[in-house]
């Protein structure tokens, strides 16, 4: 039978071990570290920019069944960002409501 701590469950990592990784990980004086070397300067690319946005839960569901089903289709890179650049190119102005 596994030994007990004071909160009642079971000890399943060793004091000694852990405290062997902690001190030697999380808890080093910045001091004692060597400073990283320093990375060459990456260009990023300039042909698509990562963003951020917001949808509503009922509007992803829409959109990963689609993607589920154009996978099933056989379109194996279908994704997300691929069915809403289709979607844009497809897009009628004059068709979006008033009051959106």
């Amino acid at each position: 039978m596994s030994e007990r701590n004071d909160l009642g469950t079971a000890r399943v990592l060793d004091k000694d071990e852990v405290d062997g990784v902690l001190s030697g990980s999380f808890y080093t004086r910045a001091l004692d570290l060597e400073p990283a070397p320093k990375r060459a300067a990456v260009e990023k690319p300039a042909h698509y920019k990562v963003i951020c946005i917001s949808m509503y839960n009922k509007d992803l569901g829409r959109l990963d069944s689609l993607v589920d089903e154009l996978k099933a289709r056989g379109l194996t890179k279908a994704n997300r960002s691929a069915l809403i650049r289709v979607a844009l190119e497809q897009l009628d102005l004059d068709k979006v409501p008033k009051g959106m």
